[in-house]
């Protein structure tokens, strides 16, 4: 996979790129990143990126220009059509569905933007997703996309030691993950559940399952609702409930 991040801050990109997984899964050439800085295409002796908006208001807006000409750089040689993603607070919730989606294609161009908005332009004819990381704001989207390639590179294939790791992490399955242990068994009075530590496979995964669905009943009941429980699923939750009643 090719990501390519146009900011005006791009050194805000280096720790983050350099290190833990994004770092190793480009040493394994799983992905390549490369950060502009789309102030470089700014038509003006000053570089200046936004303007006053039209009808007056508060605050900056990015114009179109730089970051219309950033994208056609990028993608003078590509071949298929990349996602271009806008961060920005007024796009879609981001979620495990939506970074296992962008997980599949070969080219993502992010979009960082900074001061009071986009000049609508941009989201009508150039980006192909708007995304949000959350109902809050931030000074810019450079972290809204650090967020996303962290999210989406720990989901190509080699980038994790074990290849079940992102399929059991929590909302990739649609539930919360179970709790986990590790040594020691007794810690302070503080004892591991005896199924753990049983040997017994099939009770492990049933536990799992079930303390899965408890986690999820209890902290995201929401997510249930969309979730599609099975007839072992569903005995589970009612033993659940009467459980915790």
């Amino acid at each position: 996979m090719k990501i390519d991040v146009l900011s005006i801050f791009p050194e805000m990109f280096s720790g983050v790129l350099h290190s833990s997984i994004l770092k190793k899964a480009a040493e394994k050439n799983a992905v390549s990143y490369h950060v502009t800085n789309f102030r470089d295409f700014a038509d003006n002796k000053h570089h200046t990126v936004d303007d006053y908006p039209y009808g007056g208001g508060a605050g900056m807006v990015l114009k179109p220009q730089p970051i219309f000409d950033a994208v056609d750089a990028l993608t003078s040689q590509a071949g298929k059509k990349p996602r271009v993603v806008l961060l920005c607070p007024q796009g879609e919730r981001y979620t495990q569905t939506k970074a296992e989606e962008l997980a599949k294609e070969e080219h993502l161009i992010l979009v960082c933007g900074h001061y009071e908005g986009y000049d609508e332009r941009i989201r009508e004819h150039l980006v192909t997703d708007e995304i949000s990381i959350g109902d809050y704001v931030l000074t810019g989207g450079e972290l809204g996309a650090m967020v996303i390639i962290d999210s989406v590179v720990r989901l190509l294939p080699g980038v994790l030691g074990n290849e079940d790791s992102p399929v059991k992490d929590s909302y990739s399955s649609g539930l919360l993950e179970h709790p986990h242990y590790t040594r020691p068994a007794d810690f302070r009075g503080m004892i591991v559940p005896e199924t753990l530590t049983s040997g017994n496979h099939k009770k492990i995964e049933e536990w799992r399952l079930k303390e899965s669905l408890r986690r999820t009943y209890n902290r995201r009941p929401d997510l249930l609702e969309s979730y599609p429980l099975n007839d072992s699923e569903r005995k589970l939750l009612k033993e659940i409930q009467g459980e915790d009643e």
